[in-house]
């Protein structure tokens, strides 16, 4: 089970704010986000996405066999894929599904 939890506003099953504190604003331009993936069998786990340029990113695993990271996006919707153990992989409680620029399937998250 993969997942990713936009702090304040998510649309997967988990949701939470590191923010909590603050009110919302027009003049916050980023969002603090933290992407989950369940893949405790998994050796390496990285985040790739239109936020670094598909570049995968390494994920760190937590004692309960879970991988995340945690990054500032902007305002808008982002395009991302799990890559894990090499394979890219959907995120099954992402916003939706959208297509990268090479028309591939990538998982969308909404940040607001």
């Amino acid at each position: 089970m993969l997942n990713a939890i936009k702090a304040m506003n998510t649309t997967t099953c988990e949701r939470g704010s590191t923010d909590s504190q603050r009110r919302y604003s027009a003049k916050r331009q980023q969002h603090h986000v933290t992407f989950f993936c369940d893949a405790p069998s998994a050796e390496a786990v990285s985040l790739a996405g239109d936020f670094n340029g598909w570049e995968p990113t390494p994920m760190r695993r937590t004692p309960d066999g879970r991988w995340t990271a945690s990054l500032e996006l902007h305002h808008g919707y982002h395009r991302y894929l799990f890559v894990v153990d090499g394979t890219p992989t959907l995120d099954p409680n992402g916003s939706g599904i959208t297509r990268n620029d090479r028309n591939e399937r990538v998982s969308l998250i909404a940040v607001s």
